[in-house]
């Protein structure tokens, strides 16, 4: 249980700090006198999300299996994981720089903004894709020390990165005069200086676990484990469709929503925003359960396995529980505080039981995700969105003509619950045919 909160609080803190490197940028500007600058900022940070947000494999694929090298003290392996994930990041992001022009051109041409805005946004984004290398070896980096067991790392790293990127837009901006090219430079910047301070931590977490003849050989049985897991390839295609499914989930709400009006549109972006607050605190469980989970597999260990198990699922029964409590009796002033919008936040209460519903309905597939990036049975995790997704759906559609908003949430919820309950009922299949946790 402890080695869960010392792995969890870290990643926690990481994950509340990570927004802020685009919330400083969206802040500064906001002080240029000209809603403009404001809408191309809110422009260019979505067309950068498009292109990384589908690569989270990078991140996923490394943790689970650099937690199992650990476990398994192959050393060899774990170097052969980061070398190879990190080649796979910075060549994508270097395809990205080469593509910079058609990619801005047809993302833009997908958002559609108007001239103003699409100028600045082009701008901005033609001086951040070059960090496109910096930002997706980060994503590696930050799986891998993860992997390590190691997590305070990536918090330092993100605290660094948010203070020198508000340090340098307020100098380029406010200072140099620079503008929309200020702030781009100082969000280019600070994500090198991330990417280049966790390379930099590298030698020492290697050194701390030089690689002997054969790795370890009292641990020799692990490591030849370690040969069945599925291929990183295989890995990386089960949680890029994973994502993908994800996506259209998101997309799909957000688009149903934009149907119903500004205001509808308004109302669920708000409510969503307490599905945000929940995940990145689960999410920081679930990224201890893929360490440690990883790790004991790796290692062999099943009791201390199937104990870990069981302690993430109390700890993410007690934090739904915790936010749930939160949500039902102080949600409508955490919305008033998120919005001066009378209407709009009026209009969210008649909604707001379905949004609290989110903690109690979500930590199960929150928990299971953890699990099974770390056991690197990511073609389960898959099959898992895969149902929740057609759930989603089907229950959108036979519920949304008569129901409208309501029909859209329950469609959410539903998914959310099928996720959790189709992880643990193929983890638990899985277990009977098996002594051994399946890979």
């Amino acid at each position: 249980m402890k080695e869960i909160w010392r792995l969890a609080i870290p990643a926690i803190v990481t994950n509340i700090t990570t927004p802020l490197l685009g919330l400083c940028d969206l802040a500064i500007v906001g002080h240029l006198g000209s809603a403009a600058f404001i809408a191309a900022i809110a422009v260019g940070t979505s067309m950068m999300n498009m292109l990384y947000w589908l690569l989270g494999f990078l991140r996923m694929g490394t943790s689970g299996l650099t937690a199992q090298a650990y476990g398994a003290q192959a050393w060899t392996r774990a170097r052969l994981t980061l070398w190879r994930a990190l080649a796979v990041g910075v060549g994508i992001g270097a395809l990205f720089i080469c593509l910079r022009e058609p990619l801005c051109s047809w993302i833009l041409a997908f958002m559609d903004p108007d001239e103003t805005t699409r100028e600045m946004a082009e701008a901005y984004f033609l001086i951040c894709i070059w960090g496109a290398p910096a930002f997706l070896g980060s994503f590696v980096l930050t799986g891998w020390y993860l992997g390590m067991q190691n997590s305070k790392i990536t918090m330092w790293i993100s605290i660094l990165t948010n203070v020198t990127n508000i340090g340098l837009s307020l100098v380029l901006v406010l200072g140099w005069h620079l503008g929309m090219t200020g702030v781009a430079c100082g969000t280019l910047i600070a994500q090198w200086v991330a990417f280049l301070t966790g390379m930099a931590y590298i030698h020492r977490e290697l050194s701390r676990h030089a690689p002997k003849a054969v790795d370890s050989l009292e641990n020799i049985e692990s490591i030849e484990k370690l040969d069945k897991s599925p291929s990183p390839l295989a890995i990386y295609i089960d949680i890029f469709l994973r994502t993908v499914m994800l996506v259209a989930v998101t997309v799909w709400f957000t688009r149903v929503g934009a149907q119903q009006g500004p205001v509808m549109l308004a109302v669920n972006a708000l409510l969503m925003q307490l599905f945000t607050l929940f995940s990145f605190f689960m999410d920081g469980f679930a990224f201890a359960g893929e360490a440690l989970c990883g790790r004991f597999q790796g290692a062999g260990d099943q009791q201390q396995l199937k104990l870990t198990i069981r302690h993430l699922h109390y700890i993410g029964a007690g934090v739904a529980l915790l936010f749930t409590l939160i949500y039902a009796c102080g949600g409508t002033s955490f919305l008033s505080l998120m919005s001066d919008e009378r209407g709009v936040v009026e209009a969210a209460g008649e909604y707001l039981w379905w949004a609290a519903s989110i903690p109690f309905m979500g930590f199960l597939a929150f928990t299971w995700d953890g699990i099974f990036i770390g056991l690197t049975a990511t073609r389960k995790m898959l099959m898992a969105m895969g149902s929740a997704t057609a759930i989603y759906f089907i229950v959108y559609l036979l519920l949304y003509p008569t129901l409208a908003n309501h029909g859209l949430w329950i469609a959410f919820l539903a998914y959310l619950l099928t996720r959790g309950l189709v992880s643990a009922a193929l983890f638990n299949s899985a277990n009977k045919q098996k002594t051994d946790i399946p890979h």
